[in-house]
């Protein structure tokens, strides 16, 4: 058998491809053909992971985690007043009110935000 140590001045001299220099005909072993992780920007964007997941599960909590019945109930009373179902659970949310065919200006404001 040879000696099959590594001198580590001539590990260090070997010219090794960078990987941006590497091109699809050379593709080496152990690489999976799949798409470069430079381009891809994941759900949550290019900032910090922790708010996302915050955000996510208190978005969840408020819009998943209704009864079926208020959740109808909500539904059907923002179709008649021309809303939809997350305008209308979000100004219970944001301001505490429930909108009544009275409050017309208000959900004027919030038609006219919707088209922005």
């Amino acid at each position: 058998m040879g000696d099959i140590r590594f001198v580590r001045s001539r590990f260090l001299r070997m010219n090794f491809p960078r990987p941006a220099e590497i091109g699809p005909a050379e593709i080496r072993m152990g690489h999976n053909g799949g798409p470069p992780l430079d381009d891809h920007i994941p759900e949550w964007g290019v900032g910090g992971i922790r708010n996302y997941f915050d955000w996510k599960a208190a978005c969840d909590r408020a819009f998943k985690s209704l009864p079926p019945e208020t959740a109808i109930r909500r539904a059907k009373k923002a179709e008649s007043l021309g809303l939809t179902f997350r305008e209308y659970q979000l100004e219970i949310l944001e301001r505490s009110r429930f909108l009544q065919p009275e409050d017309g200006a208000r959900i004027a404001e919030i038609i006219a935000a919707r088209k922005r």
